[in-house]
């Protein structure tokens, strides 16, 4: 089995940086194809001797993969969900595999809207940061709801 199929299968065929399929049939030079990128969040932060919240390889479409380049990848929220002060999740990853704890990454106005911010957070960090293992919560304060993320190392 090749390196390609190997990350393939381990991420499920989904891109690390977009969450959307990659088709293992399509030409790795065509733009939505697969290319295998390295899972350091930040380059920097690795040539320290820093951690490395996901760990190996990851699989990426070309086009995502090129785009990214050697950055932080920006991870997009979905435009459905309703938020407010939006934290980068790349960024938050990085923080919670590095000091563990809880941190606030979103706002809501009501609890319906924050608990599928919550729900969605914890299904996409299954993916972005499979060595977490992390969990939300959703907090009334100042007339609105605030969605937090906890993590612990997974074993």
């Amino acid at each position: 089995m090749s390196q390609l199929e190997d990350v393939g299968d381990q991420d499920g065929w989904r891109c690390w940086v977009c969450d959307e399929p990659v088709d293992p049939a399509v030409s790795v030079n065509d733009p939505r194809g697969p290319s295998v990128d390295s899972r350091t969040a930040n380059p920097k932060s690795a040539k320290k001797g820093g951690g490395d919240y996901a760990g190996g390889e990851r699989l990426a479409h070309r086009a995502c993969n090129t785009r990214k380049g050697a950055v932080t990848a920006v991870i997009p929220w979905p435009a459905d969900l309703i938020v407010f002060d939006p934290a980068p999740l790349t960024s938050v990853a990085e923080r919670l595999d590095r000091k563990g704890g809880r941190e606030v990454v979103a706002r809501c106005a009501d609890r319906a809207d924050a608990q599928q911010v919550a729900d969605w957070l914890v299904d996409r960090f299954s993916r972005l940061a499979p060595a977490l293992d992390v969990s939300a919560s959703v907090d009334p304060g100042g007339g609105q709801f605030l969605v937090a993320l906890a993590a612990g190392r997974r074993r």
